[in-house]
């Protein structure tokens, strides 16, 4: 299945925005990452030469199978086909910059095998999308914990809402968000990101 893009969603988990001392969106936060950013279970998560500290953020994502636009609430689900575990890595301190001067966060966001993606687990083997746990462990020791139910903003009221201004293709990936415990990666790390019911997906690091 061909992505076309990945949609991600910033800010959906209270205590992840008390950490990053941001304030609670009224709507959700969009932002995107290339295609070219994905890799998948076990392929290496590589760090660019320049590049100081780099984040993981594990998230529950939603694969588009029919597209559409201006989906309702009620219908949003008849368009999602698979779920996976996804990594939202990040470049914290090239997203910082950018922050503090206003400026977009696709660079942070969008390098080269930053998107790991797990496999793609058919939508009806997963009961209830608001009461999965995640879990982050990096060399084992865990990082993250949290479950979709502390979302802000509901896999249904994501999907209404981008499909508001961006027409969803078949293979679109939505990433929902993450708890909070972001931490740093390093060369030698291996990031486990486990969404319970979904897998696991794991990505040794390397610079």
């Amino acid at each position: 299945m061909r992505c076309g893009k990945i949609v991600c969603v910033g800010q959906n988990y209270r205590e992840h925005i008390r950490e990053m001392r941001s304030e609670e969106p009224a709507e959700p936060v969009l932002f995107l990452k290339p295609s070219t950013s994905l890799i998948g279970d076990g392929e290496e998560i590589i760090i660019p030469e320049g590049i100081g500290m780099v984040h993981h953020e594990v998230e529950l994502a939603l694969i588009i199978g029919k597209g559409g636009k201006g989906i309702s609430e009620a219908d949003a689900l008849s368009h999602v086909s698979h779920v996976a575990v996804f990594n939202d890595v990040t470049a914290r301190d090239v997203q910082t910059e950018a922050r503090k001067a206003g400026l977009p966060w696709a660079l942070a966001k969008g390098m080269d095998t930053f998107a790991p993606l797990g496999e793609r687990v058919p939508l009806d083997r997963v009961p209830d999308l608001r009461s999965l746990d995640l879990e982050m462990r990096v060399n084992g020791a865990l990082r993250q914990k949290g479950n979709t139910a502390q979302m802000i903003f509901s896999p249904q009221r994501l999907i209404s809402y981008i499909s508001r201004f961006m027409t969803l293709e078949e293979g679109d990936v939505i990433a929902t968000g993450t708890p909070s415990g972001v931490g740093p990666l390093g060369p030698g790390d291996v990031a486990e990101a486990t969404v319970h019911g979904v897998g696991t997906l794991r990505n040794p690091v390397r610079r």
